[in-house]
């Protein structure tokens, strides 16, 4: 049965069970979510910063295009009075500086000083020793296909973003 006539005989049932891959997934992912935000937590309270600033280094860091603080707020969710907060919060700690772009002077890049940069992969190089670890034990097709997985469900979060309408 396609799966758009199964899902329309459910409703009058009630919702199925999620499927067991689901679930396992779903346990893995909160579970790795868990570890890295202690981690993450652990290194914003050594540098007196918020959970969120970290996150901001991370979105400044992983930038294909140069950081804008309106991109920022966009990529982090948060208002504009927030971003500017926290901006200012990690300019003065030292890890990111304001530029301004030399053909218009109202548009600000963020920059990771590279200093703080290697600071914090310092700080959580064993998370990349972790991740290495792991994974050399999965051939080139399976990380492959591990990678897929993500980025797929990275674009499908991103998608939500807004979060579900009530």
């Amino acid at each position: 049965m396609p799966a758009a006539e199964g899902d329309a005989a459910d409703e009058g049932r009630g919702a199925r069970a999620p499927h067991p891959d689901l679930l396992s997934l779903a346990v893995e992912l909160r579970r790795l979510d868990g570890e890295l935000q202690r981690l993450v937590h652990a290194f914003a309270a050594g540098q007196d910063l918020h959970s969120t600033d970290v996150q901001a280094l991370a979105a400044i860091l992983d930038s294909a295009t140069p950081m804008t603080p309106s991109l920022l707020r966009q990529r982090l969710g948060i208002t504009s009075g927030a971003v500017s907060a926290c901006i200012d919060r990690l300019e003065r700690a030292g890890h990111v500086k304001r530029v301004r772009e030399s053909t218009d002077r109202r548009v600000v890049h963020l920059h990771y000083v590279p200093g703080a940069q290697a600071q914090a992969r310092k700080y959580f190089a064993p998370l990349a020793e972790a991740t290495d670890q792991v994974r050399r034990r999965f051939d080139a097709s399976e990380i492959a296909i591990v990678l897929t997985f993500l980025r797929a469900l990275n674009e499908e979060l991103g998608e939500t973003r807004a979060g579900p309408q009530i």
